[in-house]
């Protein structure tokens, strides 16, 4: 029967900014997806991405039913049958191996965070030690660099600043809402710096466009250090009475010089210069962000250690216009890391990433490839897998595609089939963020939003109730007593005080606490010191550097003549989101295939023009590529970059799953010494 139109308020999850969403219905088919002008965070604004929510919900290719692999091929079967099977094998993995032999792995493609919460909780109820992600890769390594300096990550008060500076970041195709917090400062007179090897769509409006080699932003950090000393352009009130390890940073600096930072980064001298005296007098309405293009070099931590000591050196740490550090919601937790920590498993990889596990409880995902293929340290024989696809998006790609083969039993779920369900037991249909209801914390903003079940699937199974059935399989149902997600969803939202019908009557979201600035000055920093910890002795006792010691990246220190070219991987495409949405027609056609940017000058002495192809080699393997030749601005000679994704021309089969950096684990993706031929 007709029901005429209707509108359902939620949260876009085509990306990690969730946005506020008004989801336009006919006769219970969404139609269109328009922003939702109440939420604070996009204030109606969306970006394509959001829209093509629709494409992607009703794809012909989405994965509905259970699969289940046979010797003729893929099998559909019922649900239960699907779930019976599965903890049947994985019941018979833990009695052979032990329970720690079992994995979880949480990955992006349905949106993540609560999930994530439950996903952990499924593990440790098991008995396993063993949580994996996308994390392993994508965000930790700047959660930990700030983190160790200041105790938490804190957000840049974009919209108040009169300086902003970002760090291989790139806003207007990763985080469009970011944008508009930036235009709105500029309008108010704040200068723009950006920090990147690429005239990214940010750089080209920037004031200063610091092209700095790839790997190499530590030494620029350092040398701003060093010129804020100089200039005598620091805040000695908050140094003296909120750090610990100034003298030592003073001493460490003075070698620093911009002649020295123009030789190791190629920015000329003179921009440094103008770049520390930008900010020193923009102080303390400094605001810093630093992007994922830090973070897959091997000196990653260390970098960005190095740039989080700026904000406290100008005093623009719990300022407003500086940074800010935001209150997190007070949920419950949906963890057993309190009632059944598990260090003494030995998740994969503490032994060497200590810190990745103190701080996020995170395995190593490049470990647990190795446990995989050697049983060392000790076996890991099934995965369960939500939402993730290494097989694309993890390094040396070969190599997980040998490991996850390798495995007694790999269940994925997904909204597709991908590189890695292709090697699955069982592929299981994945809710999407549309057809599971969650809470979800804009820590900006401290709101808590619920989102909206809008459409559903017969044999599609939300996060929560998957796990459960699981579990109650598996006889530790009693982790998990909540009748549905709703239920769930309530007993999480009881220390905030707030009522679900309170969320579901404001899906724009509801504020859990009021913003405070200063509170971190007043009550001591997060840190084992509560001051902001230029050095770290937590790092020291580790057997790591106690500074942010700035270490060469590998093609600088010892160039290798046989790869001369400096490959840098993943950088954002504004309609992609890692290997995603490559399915969506429209979205093909606007960028129908995967390239390797190069300057002119490379390419004239290579004798190729765009549309050419060329063979990329590194130590791990090679992939074959067109070439797009760019302009002589965009990319410095002698650098190469492809975006990640790409079922066709997959560039982790040359990215290193053997190079980490030595505090987060991180793989060597973004400064990869390679030969080029022309194929």
């Amino acid at each position: 029967m007709q029901t005429g139109p209707e509108i359902r308020h939620s949260l876009c999850r085509m990306c990690d900014d969730r946005c506020g969403i008004d989801v336009h219905l006919e006769d219970g088919r969404i139609v269109d997806i328009l922003g939702n002008k109440e939420h604070p965070w996009n204030r109606g604004r969306l970006c394509v991405k959001a829209r093509a929510a629709v494409d992607m919900i009703y794809h012909p290719d989405r994965v509905l039913t259970p699969l289940k692999r046979t010797a003729d091929g893929w099998e559909q079967i019922p649900l239960d049958q699907a779930l019976d099977e599965i903890a049947g094998r994985l019941a018979d993995v833990r009695d052979r191996y032990g329970a720690r032999s079992i994995g979880v792995w949480k990955g992006e493609a349905i949106g993540f965070g609560q999930q994530e919460t439950v996903a952990r909780r499924f593990a440790h109820a098991l008995g396993s030690p063993n949580y994996l992600s996308n994390d392993s890769m994508c965000y930790v390594g700047r959660y930990m660099g700030f983190t160790l300096v200041d105790g938490a990550w804190p957000i840049p008060d974009l919209e108040n600043a009169r300086c902003i500076v970002l760090w291989g970041a790139n806003p207007p195709y990763a985080h469009p809402n970011m944008t508009q917090y930036i235009t709105a400062a500029r309008r108010k007179g704040a200068t723009l710096v950006v920090v990147d090897p690429r005239m990214s769509a940010i750089a080209r409006r920037a004031d200063i466009h610091a092209q700095v080699r790839p790997g190499t932003d530590g030494a620029l950090a350092w040398g701003l250090v060093r010129q804020f000393v100089e200039m005598d352009a620091y805040d000695k009130d908050f140094v003296e009475d909120h750090t610990i390890g100034f003298a030592k940073v003073v001493d460490y600096a003075r070698t620093f010089t911009p002649e020295m930072v123009e030789a190791e980064t190629g920015l000329p001298a003179a921009t440094v210069k103008a770049m520390a005296r930008m900010m020193a007098d923009a102080a303390p309405r400094m605001a810093a962000y630093v992007g994922n293009g830090l973070e897959h070099h091997e000196n990653g931590v260390g970098n960005i250690r190095a740039i989080a000591m700026i904000d406290g050196l100008l005093g623009a740490l719990d300022r407003e216009g500086g940074t800010l550090f935001k209150e997190p919601a007070p949920l419950r937790d949906l963890t057993l890391y309190d009632e059944m920590p598990l260090r003494h498993l030995s998740p994969l990889g503490t032994d060497r990433f200590p810190v990745l596990y103190d701080m996020r409880q995170e395995c190593h995902t490049m470990t647990a490839m190795e446990a995989i293929l050697s049983d060392e340290p000790y076996p890991l024989r099934a995965l369960v897998m939500t939402g993730a696809n290494p097989a694309s998006t993890n390094p040396n790609s070969p190599k997980v595609l040998e490991a996850l083969r390798s495995l007694d039993l790999l269940v994925v779920r997904d909204l597709f089939m991908t590189e890695t369900t292709a090697v699955a037991d069982y592929v299981l249909p994945a809710a999407s963020f549309l057809e599971r209801t969650e809470l979800h914390a804009h820590a900006k903003h401290q709101i808590v939003s619920l989102t909206d079940k809008v459409v559903s699937w017969s044999d599609v199974q939300g996060e929560y109730d998957f796990w459960h059935d699981l579990a109650v399989r598996l006889g530790i149902g009693e982790y998990f007593p909540w009748e549905d997600e709703t239920a769930l969803n309530r007993w999480l939202l009881e220390p905030t005080g707030l009522s679900l019908e309170t969320l579901e009557a404001h899906r724009e979201g509801v504020e859990y606490s009021p913003p405070r600035v200063g509170r971190r000055r007043q009550a001591g920093f997060d840190t084992p010191s509560g001051k902001v910890e230029f050095a770290s002795a937590y790092l020291k006792d580790l057997g790591y550097d106690e500074l942010p010691v700035y270490h060469r990246p590998a093609y600088r220190r010892e160039p290798d003549a046989a790869r001369p070219f400096v490959l840098m991987t993943g950088a954002r495409k504004l309609l992609y989101l890692h290997s995603r949405f490559r399915n969506i027609p429209r979205f093909r056609t606007a960028i129908p295939g995967p390239e390797v940017e190069m300057h002119p000058d490379d390419a004239a002495a290579l004798g190729v023009a765009d549309g050419d192809t060329i063979r990329l080699t590194s130590p791990i393997g090679a992939v074959d590529l067109p070439v797009k030749v760019v302009a002589e601005n965009e990319i410095l000679p002698g650098n190469l970059q492809v975006t990640h994704g790409w079922r066709e021309a997959n560039v982790n089969l040359v990215t290193h799953d053997d190079r980490f950096d030595p505090v987060s684990g991180f793989p060597l993706m973004k400064s990869i010494e390679v030969s080029v031929q022309k194929v």
